[in-house]
């Protein structure tokens, strides 16, 4: 008979079934209630929490900080646009460094979230000056990536005639013996 601890067991089953809340919970950059994304020189932010306009229509305003600046007011201001379900607002010609982005709704005066994010500098693309070939890729058999002359050209086909003539000889000998 097995004895099992009662107190382990129901350890063990209160552990399995907290394991898939706690992976299930939204992660820290989730909670900010922004996402906000870099390409090249541009930034971009995305909220949900700012599902309701103000009186005169506006979803809210986006902050870029850079980071010697601590004020909400004091950062280049973006309006957001977009609808109930996502708005969104975008700052180009950023240049590199680290920044906080704040988002505040314009119905409630509420900040929506804060995120920092790293812009980074840009490839330069390098050129760099080759030679190329004067007369492109000489692509063949051997000898066909240089130029030979006419002499050249009727001394090699007078071995060949030589070889197949020969050639013809050998097996006609071969074949009848007694003759030359």
């Amino acid at each position: 008979m097995r004895n099992s601890s009662p107190l382990l067991r129901s350890g063990l089953t209160v552990a399995a079934a907290a394991l898939p809340l706690a992976l299930a919970a939204p992660t820290a950059a989730a909670q900010s209630g922004i996402s906000v994304s870099t390409s090249g020189s541009t930034v971009s932010v995305v909220t949900t929490a700012c599902s309701q306009t103000s009186s005169n229509g506006s979803w809210g305003t986006a902050s870029l900080l850079t980071s010697s600046q601590t004020n909400f007011s004091q950062g280049r201001q973006v309006a957001l646009s977009g609808t109930t379900s996502q708005q969104s607002a975008a700052w180009t010609g950023v240049s590199p460094g680290t920044y906080t982005v704040i988002v505040q709704c314009a119905f409630n005066n509420q900040t929506a979230g804060t995120q920092a994010v790293v812009v980074s500098a840009p490839a330069t693309p390098s050129i760099s000056a080759t030679a190329s070939p004067s007369r492109g890729v000489m692509g063949g058999l051997g000898g066909a990536a240089k130029d030979y002359g006419t002499v050249t050209l009727v001394g090699g086909g007078a071995l060949v005639l030589a070889g197949a003539g020969a050639t013809v000889w050998f097996l006609r000998r071969r074949s009848k013996p007694y003759r030359l």
